[in-house]
Parts: structure tokens; sequence; C-alpha cells
């Protein structure tokens, strides 16, 4: 017996190594596909760096002689800070790159898909060869999703329709960047501004308050409850006052085509694009 307790003993280092080994492996493998799976995703909502590159080529070969290399040559329009006429799309900016604009103001280019979707990408990176081309949808087709199957609008203010429950979005597309946007609906927590995190406290009389803060100081905060009611609360008269990091938005569900699409509407809020 001495000696079978004697050989466990030596096996017990070997096994424990082989396990630590083995779920340090799935460990790693778990996570480089968690790490997979998100690129992937990202991948599906924007260009990539290449088509960036080649874009950038086609567009100094093509247009920068009218629009000039920083895209401002022609007023009323910045291509380096999406600034249109009216509310483009991707595909708009591919048919008027390819149609051109009546009375000869801009001629049609003939191109190739590849070089189109550069050029198109080039400008949706605001001219940074290393940055971030996210995809823009229909804007008409996200109002719809925004106000019906995303459900943004339950939660969502717009121009003086909508609850108070989450942030007003009447001026989101003159102050959040496509990327920005995108990073919003794809991952809500990386993307929570500190002053809209949900707060909870409980009063001296045991009622518990939730909602969103939206102005706090020292001795007081001010939030929007659950009711849509504004209330000022006074931190020394609270048993317990936390603010939350997570968000009350989940990630959305929505296809990377819708994403887009929803992307285009609400760059349409509160400025041109």
């Amino acid at each position: 017996m001495r000696v079978m307790v004697s050989k466990i003993r030596h096996r017990i280092p070997s096994f424990i190594s082989l396990s630590v080994f083995l779920l340090s492996a799935f460990a790693l493998l778990l996570t480089t596909t968690e790490q997979s799976s998100a690129q992937s995703s990202d991948a599906d909502h924007q260009y990539t760096s290449e088509d960036i590159e080649a874009g950038s080529r086609v567009y100094v070969a093509e247009c920068a002689l009218c629009h000039q290399r920083n895209g401002n040559g022609v007023d009323g329009v910045d291509l380096r800070l999406g600034q249109f006429r009216r509310p483009l799309s991707d595909n708009d900016l591919r048919e008027v790159i390819t149609t051109g604009i009546s009375n000869g103001r801009m001629p049609g280019l003939d191109l190739r898909q590849d070089e189109l979707d550069g050029i198109v990408a080039y400008i949706r990176a605001g001219f940074d060869p290393s940055g971030v081309a996210v995809k823009v949808g229909d804007s008409g087709r996200g109002q719809m999703l925004f106000e019906g199957e995303g459900q943004c609008s339950t939660c969502h203010r717009v121009n003086g329709r909508g609850p108070y429950l989450a942030p007003d979005l009447s001026d989101i597309g003159a102050i959040r960047t496509p990327a920005a946007l995108q990073r919003t609906l794809l991952e809500p927590s990386s993307a929570l501004l500190p002053i809209n995190r949900p707060v909870r406290a409980v009063t001296q009389d045991g009622q518990t308050i939730r909602g969103r803060r939206l102005n706090e100081d020292t001795y007081t905060v001010q939030l929007i409850d659950s009711e849509e009611r504004l209330l000022s609360l006074i931190k020394s008269d609270l048993v317990e006052y936390e603010v939350s990091e997570t968000p009350t938005m989940e990630p959305t569900t929505l296809s990377s085509d819708e994403v887009a699409d929803l992307i285009g509407y609400l760059l349409t809020l509160g400025g041109l694009r």
C-alpha cells in the first residue's frame, strides 16, 4: 500500500501540470476564437484597410483635381469630413461617382467595382489610409428600423418625439462619427459616456430609485428615473447610492446591412454628412 501511495504522490504533480496545460490551451483557444469572431463581426460592418488604401490612389488620380487633396474643393461639400449637400448612403455615393451630376458639373467615372468600393471606403475613413471605414446604408430604411424592429424609439427621443429614458439623439449625427455610432450599437459598454450611466439610489424610507444620471456634484445628483421624472437627490439623505458601468442598452441583434442602414439614419440627425 505504501508503494501505491508513493506512486500516486509522484503522479499528482504531473497530472496537475497536464490539467493546467489543457485548461490553459482551452482558454487560449476560446479567447482566440472569441477575438476572431469579434474581428469577423467588425469586418462585416466596415471596409478593409486594403479597400481604403486602394481608394486613396484612385481618388488622387480621378477626383483630386476638382475636390482637391483634402476633399473641400467643391462648395458645400467636404469629403474628408463626410459632409455632402444631402445625406448619402454608400450606394448613393457609388451612383453619384458613376453617373455624375447633371449639367456637367461632375462627369461620371467608368470604374471597376473594386475601385468604386475603394473610393467610398477612402471617403468613409476620412481620407486616413489607416482609419476605420464604416459602411453607411440607406437612411430611409434606417429610420424604419429605428422606429420599428430596432426598438430604438422605445427609449430614445428624436426632435421632440419619444421618451426620455435614454439620451436624446436629435443631434447625434453632428457629434458622433460613423465609427462611434457603430461601436455604440455593437458594444454599448465601450461607448457609454460617464454622465449617462445608470444609477441606483435608496432613500431613508426604503424607496429604491433607478434611472439615468444627468448631472452630479459633490452633494447632489440629478437623474431621469424609470418613470421619466426629473429628480434631484441630496446624497447625504440617501442610504445607498451607486453608479453602474453596465449600460441598459444591449448589443444590437440587427444584421450588418441593417446596422449600416441605422447608422445612415442616425447620421442625418443634427447635421450634414
